[in-house]
């Protein structure tokens, strides 16, 4: 098998310009997300494939990288299907080894329990231009707290971390899946069939009404229903106060206390929040897990033709380990998205500190170079960054590629210190 200089097909490099990019994002966020009282936990990237398939994944559960049985364990005479084969496999996202970890550490954690975690997850999915197999995920999430200031502290969070690294005038769509719910359950739609009505709802920026109501149809569903379900985003497009109207008019099908859980999220973000920002509520905001229980929300950034984060109220999924029941809720920024946008507007670093180069003549003699170590030595005590190379013949190329690191100040050393 012959060498390739290339990754594997779905992963790539990171070049020195956007790794510089990535790590003071990082950075921000664990200051951001830090000042807010989440503590940084990590998790291993292989899960057991129980886990992986628990059906709290969505789509996502066909798109694992799944791991072979290693020694004693792999009987490939007795295989008759997949799973025989393999027994865990490479997380797809941070949520569910997240609840595995709550589950298994509780009694030494704090309650509530305000969580971050970064690292990459994988997906075998068909890679394309800004979709790789290999990803990075940031997640903040709080297991514990059943009351609204759960999805307050993330949403002012979440928008504080993008305000601090140059983002402003974006939008967090908010919804709750109760809402949806009683929206499908009014229009005659049966409970059971309600996440299949909104895998295709969740379409309406991409095929608009037209293509909904098509879809629906075509999966069986009745005209009369999917005209009533239409018919209600139409008339909330007349209205001012379009969660108000929505409790009177789905009086019966929905939740005490659900249009004013959300008053109470929007009123108390905008009161508080010191980021320029919208907080929308948005009654097609579906979101694409079936474990979200409550509140959603998403970011939009203008440019973007996809969502910049999301996250949501996901009651149900700590009970699915232990059988009893704790309340959790978690937003994730778009990390590589988000690295994106930074590396496309020509984003700069802000500069902690001047960064030098000293550029040696080769030969230098070595009491002459300890002279050059000991004074780099003493800059970067005070807090410089200085890179210490070989002059190049062609001085100019050199400091040329140098710059394009953030190098920007230059000193050159000669074994005649006469040359200029």
């Amino acid at each position: 098998m012959a060498l390739t200089k290339k990754p594997v097909n779905g992963m790539k490099d990171i070049l020195p310009r956007e790794m510089e990019i990535r790590e003071y994002v990082l950075g921000k966020i664990r200051e951001v997300y830090g000042s807010f009282g989440f503590t940084q936990i990590e998790t291993p990237v292989v899960e057991s494939l129980a886990n992986l398939q628990s059906k709290s994944g969505g789509d996502n559960e066909k798109l694992i990288f799944k791991i072979m049985k290693r020694g004693e364990k792999l009987r490939l005479e007795d295989a008759r299907e997949e799973n025989d084969l393999a027994d865990s496999g490479l997380r797809y996202d941070l949520t569910v080894p997240l609840v595995r970890y709550y589950t298994n550490n509780a009694a030494q954690l704090p309650k509530p329990f305000k969580a971050l975690q970064i690292g990459p997850v994988f997906r075998a999915d068909r890679p394309q231009k800004g979709r790789f197999r290999e990803f990075y995920q940031c997640d903040i999430d709080i297991l514990g707290e059943g009351t609204n200031l759960a999805e307050m502290e993330l949403i002012l969070a979440t928008t504080a971390l993008l305000g601090e690294i140059g983002f402003s005038g974006f939008k967090v769509h908010i919804n709750d899946r109760r809402m949806l719910k009683a929206m499908a359950e009014y229009a005659g739609f049966a409970a059971e069939s309600c996440d299949r009505v909104f895998i295709i709802l969740d379409k309406m920026d991409k095929i608009g009404e037209d293509g909904v109501r098509r879809e629906l149809e075509e999966s069986g569903f009745a005209k009369e229903s999917v005209s009533r379900y239409l018919a209600l985003f139409e008339e909330l497009k007349k209205e001012n106060d379009g969660i108000m109207w929505l409790k009177d008019k789905l009086s019966g099908f929905l939740p005490s206390g659900t249009a004013e859980g959300l008053y109470e999220i929007i009123n108390c973000v905008e009161a508080a929040s010191k980021t320029d920002f919208d907080l929308i509520f948005d009654p097609t905001l579906v979101r694409g897990m079936s474990y979200y229980t409550g509140t959603i929300f998403e970011i939009e950034i203008a440019g973007l033709n996809c969502s910049a984060g999301g996250g949501g109220r996901y009651d149900g999924m700590v009970g699915k380990f232990t059988g009893q029941q704790v309340p959790a809720c978690g937003f994730s920024i778009g990390f590589e998205r988000i690295i994106t946008i930074l590396l496309d507007q020509g984003y700069v670093v802000p500069a902690r500190a001047e960064k030098k180069a000293y550029l040696v003549e080769k030969g230098m003699p070595a009491d002459r170079l300890a002279d050059i170590l000991k004074e780099a030595g003493e800059e970067r005590a005070a807090g410089h960054t200085i890179l210490i190379a070989e002059m190049a013949k062609n001085k100019k190329y050199q400091k040329d590629q140098l710059r394009q690191g953030g190098y920007d100040s230059f000193r050159e050393f000669f074994i005649n210190p006469l040359v200029l």
